[in-house]
Formats: C-alpha cells, sequence, structure tokens
C-alpha cells in the first residue's frame, strides 16, 4: 500500500542478510533544496548494519540481562520496493538511525536491550530480524511497530506475518514477548511534535495566521468501514491531543486534517490532501504549514510527495507561504518517549490478558501479537477489496481508467461496423459499403 514508506537496502549476495550498510547519520533538520543524497557523500558515511541490531564494542563486556531474561526490541515497518543503487543506503538509514538511537536510550535508562529492525517487504526482512533474535538468544521481546496509529494494513500486517512465524518454530513459542499497538497518545510524542510545530510556525511572518496542515497517509475506505480498522479513529484523535497541547501554549491556529498517498481509482480516507490543498487556496487560506503526522522519517511521501508536489499545487492555487515540519527522525524527545513505552511495556511481556481496548490506556500495552489480532482482526481474512468509484479528469489514476473506457468505446463502435456494414468508417470509406 504504501509507495516506499520504509528504508531498505539491499544485501550482497553470499553475506550475511543483514551485514548490509547504513549511512551513519542522524539528522532532524530538512531543507528544501537539498537533493536526497549523492553516492560520494554515502561512501564517507557507511557503517555495518550490526551496530543496529547488537551492542557496539564497550557494550559487550557485560551480556544485557534483565534478571535472568536477555531482551529485544523488534522495531516494525512495510520496507520498500527496490530503488536505484545510490538510494538504497539512504533509504534504510531511514530505520537504522532511529533504532540505533532507541538502543543508547535504553541502555542510558539502565535497560540493557537489542534493538532490531524488521521490514514487511524488503530487507532486512522480518524473518531475517527474527533469525539474529533467535541467535542472540532473546527471551522477552517487544514488538513495536513503527507507526503512531495503528492501521490492520501496516501494523497488522507485519503482526500477521509475526503471528505465522511465531506459531512454527519452538523457540519463538517459549520467547515471551508483547507488543505496542500504537502510540500516538504519549506524553513524550505529542509534546515532540507540539515542539516541531511550534518551532516552523515561528518561521512565518505571520504565525497566527498560519493553517496547521496535518496529512496522513491514507488507506482505502473499506478497510475502516468493512474491516473495522482503528485506524481514522485514532489518526483524528492524534490531531486533537496536538492541538490541545498547542493550545495550551495559546497557538489557537486553524487546522485541516486530509489524507494522502491514495493509489488507483478507489475511494480512500477523505478528505484529500491534493483536493483540499486547492479548496483551501480558492477560500483565501495564504499560510500553509504541513505536517506529515502519520510518518516518522523521510522519505518519498515527505521528501517528494509533500516537498515538491504538493507545494507546488499550493503555490499554484493560490498559498502564498508554505512550510513544513520535518519528520521526528531522531528527535531526542521522541526517543527517550519510545524508550519510556519499552520499559513500561516490560512487566507486560508474557501477560496473557489484554487491556480495555475502549480505555486505549497509553501507557498499557494491549497483549500478544494473537491477543491483538484476535481483537482487532479477529476474522484474518484478507482485507476487503477497497471500494471502486469512477475518477473523471486529469488526475493519474483517472488517465488509467478512462483510457480503458474510450479503449472500450473503440472496440464497441468497431463491432457495430462490422457487424451491420453502416457507420462512420464505412461511411469515409475506409470500410467497405455493404451492397
Amino acid at each position: 500500500m504504501y509507495r516506499s514508506s520504509g528504508g531498505h537496502a539491499e544485501a550482497p549476495t553470499n553475506t550475511n542478510p543483514l551485514k548490509i550498510y547504513m549511512v551513519g547519520r542522524c539528522s532532524t533538520g530538512w531543507s528544501e533544496a537539498q537533493p536526497l543524497v549523492s553516492k560520494q557523500s554515502l561512501n564517507r558515511h557507511l557503517l555495518p548494519v550490526e551496530a543496529l541490531v547488537t551492542p557496539t564494542a564497550q557494550d559487550v563486556s557485560d551480556t544485557p540481562f534483565i534478571g535472568d531474561d536477555k531482551i529485544g526490541v523488534l522495531l516494525l515497518n512495510l520496507g520498500g520496493p527496490e530503488t536505484l543503487e545510490d538510494v538504497q543506503p539512504f533509504l534504510f538509514n531511514l530505520f537504522a538511525d532511529p533504532a540505533e538511537e532507541l538502543r543508547k536510550s535504553l541502555w542510558a535508562k539502565n535497560v540493557p536491550a537489542n534493538v532490531y529492525v524488521g521490514m514487511r517487504y524488503w530487507h532486512p526482512f522480518t524473518e531475517e530480524a527474527i533469525e539474529q533474535i533467535k541467535r542472540d538468544g532473546i527471551t522477552k521481546l517487544v514488538v513495536l511497530p513503527l507507526y503512531p496509529q495503528f492501521s490492520i494494513s501496516t501494523s497488522g500486517s507485519s503482526l500477521r506475518l509475526l503471528e505465522s512465524i511465531f506459531r512454527e518454530d519452538e523457540y519463538l513459542v517459549n520467547m515471551q514477548h508483547t507488543v505496542i499497538p500504537s502510540w500516538y497518545q504519549r506524553e513524550g510524542y505529542i509534546t515532540a511534535m507540539v515542539n516541531l510545530i511550534e518551532k516552523e510556525l515561528k518561521d512565518f511572518d505571520s504565525p497566527n495566521e498560519v493553517r496547521i496542515f496535518f496529512s496522513a497517509h491514507g488507506v482505502p475506505l473499506a478497510y475502516v468501514e468493512e474491516a473495522g480498522d482503528p485506524y481514522k479513529a485514532e489518526m483524528e484523535e492524534c490531531v486533537d491531543l496536538i492541538m490541545g497541547e498547542l493550545e495550551k501554549r495559546n497557538i489557537t491556529n486553524a487546522y485541516t486534517l486530509a489524507y494522502q498517498s491514495r493509489v488507483g481509482p478507489v475511494e480512500w480516507l477523505k478528505p484529500y490532501t491534493d483536493d483540499t490543498i486547492v479548496e483551501l487556496g480558492k477560500r483565501g487560506v495564504k499560510s500553509l504549514l504541513a505536517v506529515p503526522i502519520s510518518f516518522v522519517s523521510e522519505h518519498i511521501e515527505t521528501l517528494e510527495e509533500i516537498d515538491v508536489e504538493y507545494k507546488e499545487l499550493a503555490l499554484k492555487s493560490g498559498i502564498q507561504k508554505w512550510g513544513r515540519v520535518p519528520a521526528l527522525g531522531c528527535e531526542p524527545t521522541f526517543i527517550s518517549d519510545l524508550a519510556d513505552a519499552v520499559i513500561e511495556s516490560l512487566p507486560y511481556v508474557g501477560a496473557m490478558a489484554v487491556s480495555n481496548l475502549e480505555a486505549r490506556q497509553s501507557l498499557v500495552p494491549l497483549g500478544s501479537v494473537e491477543e491483538l489480532l484476535a481483537a482487532y482482526d479477529s476474522q484474518r481474512k484478507e482485507l476487503p477489496p477497497p471500494v471502486l468509484v469512477w475518477e473523471w479528469g486529469w488526475t493519474k489514476s483517472a488517465e488509467t481508467w478512462n483510457g480503458r473506457a474510450a479503449m472500450l468505446a473503440v472496440l464497441l463502435l468497431l463491432f457495430l461496423e462490422v457487424t451491420t456494414g453502416q457507420g462512420f468508417l464505412h461511411q469515409w470509406g475506409i470500410l467497405p459499403l455493404f451492397r
């Protein structure tokens, strides 16, 4: 579903798939004019990924145990499709840096844990991360999807895979674990987001007149209405929490939530980001601050879709001043809060009782992989097919379907010409008239 919302780097053949390379940098800064990455800059900053999944040299004097248990944290994300060679290390860096910073924060809080990255659709695959977890002898595992809000199409997809892996492996059956399904409501996460928004607002000449524009990755409407996906409700609550915290700081700007990155002629969550930008321009909005609310790292949806496509659309629509809040990345408050979430979940590792879903307590994980899937996705069927909609105009998806409709019309006309012997082609002499 995601075009590239997750990093990956392809492992060379005949090597341990986890011994690939990443960009050893971490920056929360953002610049619209900078190119994504150059091959020369990558070569100067390559580090082995082993530093990500195991303690560094100065850490291994004591094996990371808490009591008799060896603690691991598995970060989950979808990954992305195959890319140009130059871009691959950059993409993997999206989650390698936050993972390494999370490991450091946990050790600083006296929780010596290994941190692993498992991608659903690219290296390091979830299966590869699990094999490393087994080799490291982890006995207690905290599963932490890198999505602030839960969706059965993102976190749920990764949990489905974990469920099948856990059931087929004797070691994993005996390994205690818990899952933190979503963390959008945590105080540290909200504070980090508000800090970034407040900072970017100051760059405008008239901060109070800026409309805060939350743009979240969309999901097909059928997932929410037919499969019970909690994503939309959690997203709306997340925005409310952020705006509530901003109000405490006397920031009362108008705001909008919209959904981006829809693909194909199907109905997705509305309002759509591109349509909303055009509408805001028509309503006379002159200053817009884009907030990538569902993304924790920079990638194609932020660097290309928001920074280039949506910015260009906004300027064409009459919006004069455009800004964008950077993704959280390695923002210290965010990383520290993720570490606290892991620590707070440790008493629940191996616990079988699921917390009250209605309570949505921010500090209490819901339970194991199986329990979460039973709560959110009990039937384990394929996701319902998205609702097809006819879309006319010059959008990318519309062009495809409009073209198909045109081809059907041409074929129908040819059929009538041949079967009746009458029509424009016969009248113009292209086909012979029947006598």
